[in-house]
């Protein structure tokens, strides 16, 4: 065990990223076998929706637990149970969802567990970094879990086209319970957990935390920004595949697996948006680049729909920046908030986000399913019209970012000032 005046052994950032990117793997399994579930099962597309919102549902609640168990019992404890615990809910929904109201409950169950390789995750992150450094390794991880959506949408396209989609829920169950082992060896490069003392918080802390980030302006200011954009990323995540699915099979109707290979192709290339708008914001400031990345993003949400009938490799190509401008900005959120809260209450902070973030990415899929039967039913099954509409409620939801980010900048350089001259 390494002492924290060392700092970390080597190599525990590339595992913990591994294990990242493995664990998420199960977070686009269900987007990637959503057309063929809609298919099999005869579900309209606001059913869809609504279990895509579960697992987000299930996700914001646990964000929220496992940050107050983290700062209770410390993210390394947390962060390996918690991940044991999340390969089995992701192994149960690959085994035994049979229809929607199944899936709904089992995704949701998913979703509800999956929260231990994630907000523990940007503790342990925090605890092993110095600031300077802190938003490239958080892009590097945040950058991990998209190759994992990536990985997992190709793995659901090959086993959808060669044996049955419910093989591709399998595999990515299967890498799930690979990257929940992995912890043990990223654990023990890091630096040892704080003392007990420090680490756990009385049960009236836990509250009195919690009261202090709802109070704290500049912490909150960034949660909000983060909530206009989980609003945007979730929704773009969950019928990114099924978009273009929808339009390869205008061409052919045995394009599909081609649909999701390029939703999968959109992933990869995002990595390089996570990893750039997180060392973009340790030169740049964190608010000029989430700034920067919203404007970018929001244009795409509102022009999307309108390439509906594009030839599909440019379609593709637009995915692909569309996901990479969305991403680019979500590590610098978790930056910045550990850049503006203290510590021993920096899990509490991610919990009140989490529950701000993913609450506002529970709704805009099944918000977008609404958006897309009104279209449909409204302007035909094949018309561009009803795709307009279902992309533009994702613009018209994330509207109110660049706002909070511009109040976020300005309170967050207010405590600054007030800190440097109180030094």
């Amino acid at each position: 065990m390494h002492c924290a005046e060392t700092g970390p052994a080597r190599g525990w950032l590339a595992l913990l990223c591994a294990s990242r990117l493995l664990q998420a793997m199960i977070v686009t399994a269900y987007s990637g076998v959503l057309p063929f579930m809609m298919a099999d099962w005869h579900m309209t597309a606001a059913q869809a929706g609504s279990i895509q919102s579960a697992w987000h549902v299930g996700y914001m609640s646990s964000l929220f637990a496992v940050g107050l168990l983290a700062d209770r019992h410390g993210p390394h404890r947390v962060f390996f149970i918690g991940s044991a615990i999340s390969a089995a809910a992701a192994l149960g929904f690959a085994l035994f969802a049979r229809d929607h109201l199944s899936a709904l409950l089992l995704y949701g169950l998913t979703g509800l567990c999956a929260g231990a390789s994630y907000t523990p995750g940007l503790q342990l992150l925090a605890h092993n970094t110095e600031p300077t450094v802190r938003g490239r390794a958080m892009g590097l991880f945040l950058g991990a879990a998209s190759m994992g959506y990536a990985l997992s949408l190709a793995v659901v396209a090959v086993f959808s086209h060669l044996l049955h989609w419910r093989w591709g829920l399998l595999m990515a169950a299967g890498c799930t319970l690979a990257g929940a082992l992995l912890t043990l060896p990223a654990l023990r490069r890091m630096r040892p957990p704080a003392p007990a003392a420090a680490a756990g918080m009385p049960r009236e802390g836990t509250w009195q935390a919690l009261a202090a980030t709802v109070r704290d302006k500049p912490a909150m200011a960034g949660n909000w920004a983060y909530a206009f954009h989980c609003w945007e990323l979730m929704a773009l995540w969950a019928w990114l595949p099924a978009y273009l699915v929808a339009s390869s099979s205008e061409l052919s109707p045995g394009w599909k697996g081609a649909g999701i290979a390029l939703a999968a192709l959109s992933h990869l290339v995002s990595v390089a948006g996570s990893i750039a708008g997180g060392a973009a914001s340790d030169r740049l400031g964190r608010a000029k680049v989430m700034m920067i990345a919203t404007l970018a993003s929001l244009g795409m949400s509102f022009a999307f729909g309108w390439m509906w009938t594009w030839p599909l490799w440019l379609l593709a190509l637009m995915a692909a920046l569309y996901n990479m401008l969305a991403i680019a900005d979500s590590s610098v959120y978790s930056t910045a908030l550990a850049d503006v809260v203290a510590p021993h209450r920096l899990g509490v902070a991610y919990s009140v986000r989490s529950v701000m973030g993913f609450g506002a990415g529970a709704v805009s899929p099944w918000v977008f399913g609404l958006v897309l039967d009104w279209g449909q039913a409204r302007f035909g099954f094949g018309s561009t019209y009803g795709w307009v509409a279902a992309w533009s409620s994702v613009g018209l939801g994330a509207l109110l970012g660049p706002w909070m980010i511009l109040r976020f900048a300005r309170l967050h350089d207010a405590h600054a000032a007030r800190a440097r001259t109180a030094g």
